[in-house]
């Protein structure tokens, strides 16, 4: 009997900080619950405490409570105990779901120093409570926000989250101003840096092959440098000796590495860089070059951006940006020797280049023999638009036949018939007292639970008719597209074909002899204005679907 108790009550608790979890409020937290369990009989084991030490209290990715959740979903336990409602969350509508999950469970949920009921005013307070907690965490935030301003403004803060390279600080106080030191013997990697790259003829992927052969460990303890970190060095004032805050601000990604995979989280973008007048000084530090020298550096980093081999246009690709490896899913980039033409994956330039651990074994291929087989196969397409019809259909899952639904809607018709006649029979057995009401509402509920699957049922089924005209119509468009389209298409100069490619093909994967193309059409005027991969918003939630070479994308101008 006790086991079967201990099985079925759990606890949660949580501390906001690494520092709390070290200073045991949590096991304080515990106890509490520990004395509430002793003193109520509830039955609370160790092994149904749910902890989360040093999470916040504003998100809901928490392991703890992430564990907790499943446990109540499974049906585990019964009730969970609780010091007091902002432990659970700190934000209100936080607390109001997991409340109401938990309520929906059948799970009763006790708050120790703070009891609750299902009484009106006592839910009232609980949810002022909880605003009042949310408000408290957002004042709290951001007066810890103007209050490291103020700190950085007077130089007492250093505005860090990792060490710059070739600098030191005091172990027990990293964001001390009064404990930075130049380490020794990275100062001559950065000067020599500095004044290798100021040479002329010298370049970013030319000092990353330098420090390597040099064998100069990274920031990161790797042996292999990415131009992108050295550019970071290059460009940070730092090394002057002066510290500034607002360098740079965050972005949503704006663009796929790859159009075979998406980017990742949107919210984890790049960063750009903000004008130096936006600059915020900090403080001043021991300097490690002169003045002069990085004002060379960055007037040189300016020239070579703006000569650089990815800038250079002179050459006509109708693919350019468009084509991906099918081997290691890297884009494949544009290359000319003079002679002959090439798309070529990025992946097989030197591994400092790229980052990766080995050259992609992949072929080139041959941009002209490409351009002519893609856009063969595009005039194609748009010259029987019948087959962009099927491929729509296809990508849809099919569609339904008017005799499939009509069968459909008869069967569901006759099956919710017969139940809602069951129902009425039931009814009339106990209103004559031939059954009594326990048993009347076990089998009412049975029947009202095949009633609303009906209902669903039949949402489902319409779901499917409204799609199956929305397709139609969706043809009609296309069908307009292309017929429009392929007047033009034996007249089209270079610059309209690209225009057309960029409109109308996604990507083209190259692997070996096998050549993929992605196609999307425009299914409304509006779409024919914007490029396809500006309008897919789902390459940035890490879950882009895949679209076969004989099915195609849809265009809307909103959301593909």
């Amino acid at each position: 009997m006790q086991s079967k108790t201990i099985k079925q009550v759990g606890a949660y608790v949580r501390v906001s900080t690494n520092r709390q979890a070290q200073s045991q409020t949590i096991e304080q937290q515990i106890e509490r619950l520990k004395d509430y369990n002793r003193a109520h009989a509830v039955g609370l084991g160790e092994t149904h405490i749910y902890r989360d030490d040093g999470y916040s209290g504003a998100t809901l990715n928490r392991p703890g409570l992430d564990r907790l959740r499943e446990a109540v979903r499974d049906g585990l336990i019964t009730h969970i105990m609780i010091t007091a409602p902002d432990r659970l969350a700190r934000s209100y509508v936080h607390q109001m779901l997991l409340l109401d999950e938990f309520k929906q469970a059948g799970v009763t949920v006790l708050f120790v120093d703070r009891p609750m009921s299902e009484d009106p005013h006592d839910q009232l307070l609980l949810q002022i409570r909880g605003a009042v907690a949310e408000y408290e965490r957002t004042l709290i935030a951001d007066r810890m926000r103007r209050g490291r301003q103020m700190k950085f403004r007077a130089g007492k803060l250093l505005p860090w989250t990792r060490v710059p390279y070739g600098y030191r600080v005091d172990p027990e106080h990293p964001r001390d101003p009064a404990g930075v030191r130049i380490d020794e013997a990275e100062v001559v990697v950065i000067r020599d840096m500095f004044e290798w790259y100021a040479k002329e003829g010298r370049s970013l992927f030319g000092l990353a092959h330098r420090l390597q052969a040099h064998k100069v460990i990274t920031p990161s303890g790797k042996t292999c440098w990415n131009p992108a970190s050295i550019r970071g060095i290059l460009t940070n004032p730092i090394y002057m000796g002066q510290v500034y805050m607002n360098r740079t601000r965050p972005v949503d990604a704006r663009r796929r590495r790859s159009a075979t995979h998406p980017t990742g989280n949107k919210t984890k973008g790049s960063r750009v860089a903000v004008t130096r007048e936006d600059w915020i000084f900090v403080l001043e530090i021991p300097a490690m070059i002169e003045a002069e020298l990085f004002e060379r550096v960055q007037k040189k980093l300016s020239e070579n951006q703006i000569s650089a081999r990815r800038n250079n246009h002179a050459h006509d690709y109708l693919l350019r940006a468009l084509v991906s490896c099918g081997v290691c899913q890297s884009a494949c980039i544009c290359r000319s020797d003079n002679t002959y033409a090439y798309y070529g994956c990025r992946a097989k330039a030197d591994l400092i280049y790229t980052g990766h651990d080995a050259k992609c074994p992949s072929r080139f291929a041959p941009a002209d023999q490409l351009d002519q087989i893609v856009w063969a196969d595009l005039c194609q397409a748009i010259a029987h638009p019948e087959s962009l019809k099927q491929a729509l259909e296809r990508a849809h899952n099919g569609h339904w036949l008017s005799q499939d639904l009509k069968a459909r809607r008869e069967t569901l018709g006759k099956a919710r018939a017969s139940l809602t006649a069951q129902v009425d029979r039931l009814t009339e057995a106990y209103l004559a007292e031939v059954i009594k009401l326990s048993e009347y509402q076990r089998r009412r509920q049975a029947l009202q639970s095949k009633l609303d699957s009906i209902d669903e049922q039949d949402k489902h089924l319409q779901r499917d008719v409204d799609r199956q005209f929305e397709i139609t119509a969706l043809t009609g468009s296309m069908t307009e597209f292309c017929q429009r389209t392929q007047a033009g298409l034996a007249a089209a100069t270079f610059e309209q074909k690209r225009q057309l490619a960029e409109l109308l093909i996604d990507r083209v994967i190259v692997n070996g002899d096998q050549v993929e193309i992605r196609y999307v059409i425009p299914t409304s005027p509006k779409g024919e204005l914007t490029r396809f991969c500006h309008l897919r918003l789902d390459y940035f939630n890490g879950e882009a679907p895949h679209i076969h070479a004989t099915d195609i994308g849809q265009r809307d101008g909103e959301r593909a």
